[in-house]
């Protein structure tokens, strides 16, 4: 089943909530979207020996969740933990010309400006 976007909004500003009071908003994009990009291309291209991109070793999102409180702090665990949720399988995306990372940029820039009180351009 196809992502919902309306999930894929809520679990982003979810992530963004975990990391409320441990920096500045501006700095919530570096993770998230970090993340976000981490999670959709081990998703879509795991085990693809076609793929356009080869996923190093250790760095696959599945990397990220053994390392799920053993080596990083609870946030950092709390954030990946948000992703990891089965309504967040990318593989399942089939629409073609979906561009559903634009899509969570976008709304993400838009919620950081808000938050910052600058507009989407200044951001």
């Amino acid at each position: 089943m196809a992502i919902k976007k309306s999930e894929l909004y809520s679990s982003l500003w979810k992530s963004c909530d975990e990391l409320r009071g441990w920096m500045d908003a501006s700095q919530y994009k570096d993770y998230v979207l970090v993340l976000l990009f981490v999670k959709y291309v081990s998703d879509k291209y795991a085990g693809d020996s076609y793929a356009p991109l080869v996923i190093p070793e250790g760095g696959s999102f599945n990397d990220r969740v053994a390392l799920k409180g053993k080596e990083m702090v609870d946030w950092l665990s709390n954030l990946v933990g948000i992703f990891q949720a089965e309504s967040l399988d990318f593989s399942k995306n089939k629409a073609e010309g979906d561009d559903i990372l634009g899509d969570a940029y976008e709304y993400l820039m838009r919620h950081f400006a808000t938050e910052s009180g600058k507009s989407k351009g200044q951001f």
